[in-house]
């Protein structure tokens, strides 16, 4: 959706046309429209999605022509802004995010509600806005506050009825204000809650790295520069030596492997599954000059262990794939097949016998990850008829389509 300005005042919009004049709004109305803010906060929506409907619920229930509410960001501007009330139109005429001055300036400093007949007449308003933006004149803003810190700001403009707008409207805009802190709050936490997991996560590879490397990584070192000191005086030594260096390099490749297999994805909790698939598909064929398809329908969600499951199982059968089949053309699937996900990577490469011994094809670590959640894979293959490789990922009791 389109950002846009309100009066050095307003950003992001819905396409919903201007509601004309109507009456206030009866008790069921305004228990109705508080009760929906109150659900979009606790529903699993995006932030954006919260505050859209926190301001359609404010210009409604407040009766105003316009409402918008931003969330400022540290260079002047905002980060987020928040309007309805204006068409799709209007949106692309008005022009580019509003900054922090005239009354959004004021309410962001001075943190209390601004009631006024005519923003027009009062001295705070910058008395000016781009051409196509809509002449405002009653006003109502209100800080969204988490205690003495602010936010943000809500505000409506333009009341549809005579009169301006009133101490009820007040009331409820700060009661609107009070879910927009809730939902800002709320996303505040779950970004430190990221950060937080991110910083245990590097410490806990970091320890791993470590425990289970560096050690073989330093005799390795050291046996390299024994041999090379051997190398003229005593060949048989310096060749046990490379041997030595031989063994250790394999024994720090599997701890590694193992180091690594042990993390998700990072960015699975972002995209989700079916998104970090595709972009990996298309980075990954375009690296190698295959074409790379994808496709793929609504899924409901598997939960984070099978979702990294499926991620690392079509990571190795794409990259077996592009590396060892010789294929010109590679298919990944991915859709909802009665209680299954159903994941296929196909390619129409010169195959295999998936029962002879395949060294560094990966077959045993994938079907490893599949049995660990507890899912099915196939592997169908013969030389020169391609291969195809199936999961089926039970869905949970209660997954949505």
């Amino acid at each position: 959706m389109p950002r846009l300005p309100l009066a050095g005042s307003v950003g992001q919009v819905s396409a919903l046309p201007a509601a004309g004049p109507h009456p206030a709004p009866d008790e069921d109305q305004v228990l109705y429209q508080v009760s929906q803010a109150v659900l979009a906060v606790n529903k699993e929506l995006s932030v954006r999605d919260v505050l859209q409907v926190i301001v359609r619920s404010a210009r409604s229930l407040s009766g105003a022509r316009y409402a918008a509410l931003g969330v400022p960001d540290a260079h002047g501007s905002f980060a987020e802004f928040v309007v309805d009330g204006l068409t799709a139109r209007q949106q692309r005429a008005i022009g580019p995010l509003p900054r922090q001055h005239g009354m959004l300036a004021v309410l962001l400093k001075e943190g209390k509600p601004e009631r006024l007949a005519d923003i027009r007449t009062d001295p705070r308003f910058g008395g000016w806005w781009p051409s196509a933006h809509p002449d405002l004149a009653d006003f109502l803003g209100v800080p969204i506050k988490d205690g003495a810190d602010v936010l943000g700001i809500i505000f409506v403009a333009n009341k549809t009825v005579p009169g301006g707008f009133t101490g009820r409207d007040e009331r409820l805009l700060g009661l609107f204000a009070a879910h927009a802190a809730i939902a800002l709050i709320n996303a505040r936490l779950y970004e430190r809650v990221g950060e937080l997991s991110v910083m245990e996560e590097r410490a806990r590879l970091a320890r791993e790295l470590h425990d289970a490397v560096s050690q073989k990584l330093f005799s390795i070192r050291a046996k390299a520069r024994a041999a090379s000191v051997l190398a003229d005086r005593d060949p048989a030594r310096a060749a046990a030596e490379m041997d030595s260096v031989a063994a250790l390099s394999g024994e720090a490749h599997a701890e590694l492997r193992a180091v690594i297999s042990g993390l998700a994805p990072p960015e699975l909790g972002e995209h989700g599954l079916a998104e970090s698939l595709r972009r990996y598909a298309a980075l990954a064929g375009m690296v190698q000059g295959v074409k790379v398809r994808f496709c793929a329908s609504d899924i409901p969600a598997l939960g984070a262990g099978r979702d990294a499951a499926a991620y690392r199982i079509a990571q190795e059968a794409l990259h077996n794939a592009l590396r060892h089949s010789g294929a010109r053309q590679i298919e990944i699937s991915l859709h909802r097949a009665g209680r299954r996900v159903v994941l296929e990577v196909t390619d129409d490469g010169r195959g295999f016998s998936p029962d002879a011994p395949a060294p560094g094809l990966g077959l045993a670590s994938m079907r490893e990850r599949a049995a660990a959640a507890g899912s099915s894979l196939s592997i169908e293959s013969a030389p020169d008829s391609g291969t195809r490789v199936t999961l089926a990922l039970p869905v949970e009791s209660g997954g949505r389509p």
